[in-house]
C-alpha cells in the first residue's frame, strides 16, 4: 500500500475528506496535515509495539583516543549492541551495557585508559540537547573503530511514499490510522471499538511476524504444527 492508497482508504472508510480547518488564531490546518498526523501517530504506535527488522539500523564510527564520550546518531532511540572492531583481524568485541553510576565508580577519573569494555547512555550532547551521547569505560587508550546497532523510527510513509510496513503489513497501518482518525473525528463509540479491535487483531499478526517468525527458523525452533482434527472412526 502506497501513501496515496492509504490516504484514499482512510477517506473512504471514514467517509471524510478532512477539509481544511481554521483555528481560533486563524491558523489553517490543511487536509494533508491532518491526515499525515493521523498516519504518523499510527506508525509510532506500531513501531513501539513490534520490533520489526526494518526498524534496526547499524552504523560504524570511531571512538577517539582519550575521549570517554561517543555521540549517538541523530535518529537514535535505543541500543541493540555496540562493539569495537579489531583493525587487523576484523574481530568484534561487544561492550556490556551498564549504568552511568557503575562507570563513574569503576573508572572515577578520565585518565583511566584502556580497551573499552562498558558503555552507558549518558544523556544529551553538550552541543545539542536534543541528541544523546554514550559514556565509555574505561576511556579509550587508542582510536577504535566501532559498530552500533540501534532502534530508530524509519521514514514515514507520508514522505517516503512507500515503506516496508506499507508493502508488507498494510492492514496494521490502515487500521491503526483509522483508530487515530475516528478518535480525531470524535466518531461513534461502536466504530472506534470496531476499528480498535481490527487494529489489535492485525497487530497480533504483525507481532507474530516481527517478534516471532523473523527471530527463529525451523532448524533451531522447529516448525509450528496444528493439532490434527479428530478422525471419524464411524463409531457413534
Amino acid at each position: 500500500m502506497t501513501y496515496s492508497e492509504l490516504v484514499t482508504a482512510i477517506q473512504t472508510y471514514t467517509e471524510n475528506n478532512f477539509p481544511a480547518t481554521t483555528l481560533a488564531d486563524s491558523t489553517v490546518v490543511t487536509s494533508t496535515t491532518q491526515i499525515n498526523r493521523l498516519i504518523t501517530q499510527a506508525e509510532q504506535r506500531i513501531y513501539n509495539s513490534v520490533q520489526f527488522p526494518s526498524i534496526r539500523r547499524n552504523v560504524t564510527g570511531v571512538m577517539a583516543y582519550n575521549n570517554k564520550y561517543l555521540n549517538c546518531p541523530t535518529d537514535f532511540l535505543s541500543t541493540y549492541s555496540l562493539a569495537t572492531i579489531d583493525p587487523t583481524t576484523g574481530a568484534y568485541t561487544f561492550l556490556l551495557n551498564k549504568d552511568v553510576n557503575f562507570l563513574r565508580e569503576a573508572y572515577p577519573t578520565p585518565t583511566d585508559l584502556g580497551a573499552p569494555k562498558y558503555y552507558a547512555l549518558f544523556g544529551p550532547q553538550s552541543g545539542d540537547e536534543a541528541e544523546l551521547t554514550f559514556i565509555i569505560g574505561p576511556t579509550p587508550d587508542a582510536s577504535y573503530s566501532v559498530e552500533l546497532h540501534y532502534y530508530y523510527y524509519p521514514e514515514s510513509i507520508t514522505t517516503a511514499i512507500t515503506t516496508w510496513l506499507g508493502d508488507n503489513f498494510d492492514t496494521v497501518l490502515l487500521y491503526g490510522s483509522l483508530v487515530e482518525a475516528y478518535t480525531y473525528m470524535k466518531g461513534e463509540q461502536d466504530l472506534i471499538v470496531l476499528y480498535d479491535t481490527k487494529y489489535k487483531e492485525a497487530l497480533a499478526l504483525a507481532k507474530r511476524l516481527g517478534d516471532g517468525l523473523e527471530r527463529s527458523d525451523a532448524y533451531r525452533s522447529g516448525q509450528y504444527r496444528e493439532a490434527p482434527l479428530p478422525q471419524n472412526t464411524g463409531i457413534r
